[in-house]
């Protein structure tokens, strides 16, 4: 048949990709895992960590900006720096800790993870902890231990001029800091500049008053630039890019230990068999125009650090749902019915409209046809209506009509929903009540054992009625 799901994906797409396949059998392969064989064995609705991506894809990152580097002969170096807040768990953070990199923080408690993380030997006292956010008292107090307790690279990112007095109160030993730049907002977002960070035009004047002259208790060390809209080949990001490098230049010449710019995230990630972004090149283009920011007001060339949060774990993860049933309300709907929610499960898709890679796992062969996906929850806004690049959702009909196959298919019809391992479960409140009191999904984690073989296993069970209850008040 010409109408199969098949033939709709290789027409609109280059398939099979790197991460995706289908095997002989019609089963499609997320990183050459035999999803089949995981349904069969956990039941859906599940959720599925692949701990080797991680690695992947920091590796790949290094690799770009070591090509850099050597291309334009940049003489910095580079750092690479997790995100914690794109997931906290501890499986995610170790593995990435696993391939050298340093980690950046957002809140108090990420503090408590650090000494938790050094008290493992997951991380020593020379790793690299960029302290981001809006501090609060709890925040500030618990950086001041850390670095009194001899941690060396404990660099607090000033968001206010307020917040260096903090530090100057409590932090006994000469110390490092950074300086996050407020950034100048899209032109279409609601507001003109960032409430995070301190205003591009005061921070010469803050250094001189209140930084210059203290070098032994305390130096400015980086400058910190974040953009919301992520690293894109466009004016803007370009233009606020170069605001950053050419502040570093006016600041380098009367601050000698300033030596890093922190680039911050924004790293895309593939959300669509369409995905296109070509990574070496943004890569090169933000190192030469460092480079030649520096050659041209005659400054060294600074340390370039990354903080890759959803480009380092959101690839790892998958959310594999059964169609229950369909539903056909009228002429033009067809509703398939999912056992789970997208608002308890995928936030985003309802919070701001994400689009996540989306793919039957069975059925490539049946013909195919528009649908609407849809919760079990009874909010009207619990549903999955369109796919980027197809602006549709197409998936294969429940059953075949080839007339060979007279009894059907009778498998249920799976849908992963792919590359979502970042921020789901921070939105969504892992593990907590969750609307109509649809259960959290089983979390099945495969990684490499000792013997260097895959193994899958399960970090958390599918949520109990009794731990919603105990919760609730209703048991004591």
């Amino acid at each position: 048949m010409n109408n199969t799901y098949t033939s709709l994906v290789n027409q609109t797409f280059h398939f099979p990709q790197e991460g995706f396949d289908v095997n002989d059998d019609g089963y499609l392969q997320f990183n050459e895992l035999d999803l089949k064989k995981i349904i069969e064995k956990y039941g859906t609705p599940l959720k599925l960590t692949y701990l080797p991506k991680i690695g992947m894809q920091i590796n790949k990152a290094k690799k770009m900006f070591a090509d850099a580097f050597k291309k334009h002969k940049y003489e910095g170096e580079y750092f690479y720096c997790y995100c914690t807040k794109s997931s906290h768990f501890s499986f995610v953070v170790e593995e990435a800790l696993k391939h050298n990199i340093h980690l950046e923080t957002s809140y108090a408690y990420d503090i408590e993870i650090i000494n938790r993380l050094h008290q493992r030997r997951k991380i020593n006292k020379e790793t690299y902890i960029i302290c981001n956010g809006y501090k609060q008292k709890s925040y500030t107090s618990r950086i001041a231990k850390l670095i009194n307790s001899g941690f060396k690279n404990v660099i607090p990112i000033l968001d206010n001029k307020e917040e260096l007095q903090a530090y100057k109160r409590s932090v006994k030993q000469p110390f490092r800091l950074g300086i996050r730049v407020a950034a100048e907002e899209e032109p279409n977002f609601p507001f003109y500049t960032s409430r995070l960070g301190i205003r591009a035009k005061d921070i010469l004047e803050f250094y001189v008053d209140e930084i210059e002259g203290y070098e032994d208790k305390f130096q400015l060390k980086m400058l910190h630039i974040f953009l919301n809209k992520g690293i894109k080949d466009d004016i803007y990001y370009w233009s606020e890019l170069n605001k950053i490098i050419n502040l570093y230049c006016q600041l380098k010449k009367i601050c000698p230990e300033l030596d890093s710019i922190n680039i911050g995230g924004g790293f895309p990630i593939k959300h669509s068999l369409g995905f296109e972004y070509d990574y070496q090149f943004m890569i090169n283009e933000i190192v030469s125009n460092i480079k030649k920011a520096c050659k041209k007001a005659k400054v060294p060339m600074p340390n370039i650090y990354t903080e890759f949060g959803s480009y380092t774990v959101g690839e790892s993860m998958a959310h594999i749902y059964s169609v229950l049933g369909q539903k056909i309300q009228n002429d033009r709907e067809c509703w398939y019915m999912i056992d789970s929610s997208f608002i308890t499960t995928l936030p985003d898709t309802w919070g701001i409209g994400e689009k996540f890679l989306m793919l039957p796992v069975n059925k490539w062969d049946n013909e195919y046809h528009r649908v609407v996906l849809g919760g079990i929850t009874c909010d009207s806004h619990d549903y999955y209506d369109s796919e980027e690049h197809i602006n549709e959702v197409f998936l294969p009909k429940l059953q075949n009509t080839d007339p060979k196959d007279v009894e059907g298919n009778k498998e249920p019809l799976y849908v992963g929903f792919f590359h979502t391992g970042a921020y789901q479960d921070q939105i969504s409140g892992y593990g907590g009540i969750k609307h109509c009191l649809i259960p959290s999904p089983k979390h099945i984690i495969v990684e490499y054992d000792k013997n260097g073989k895959l193994e899958d296993w399960v970090y958390a069970k599918e949520q109990t009625a009794q731990s919603m209850l105990k919760i609730l008040g209703y048991l004591r």
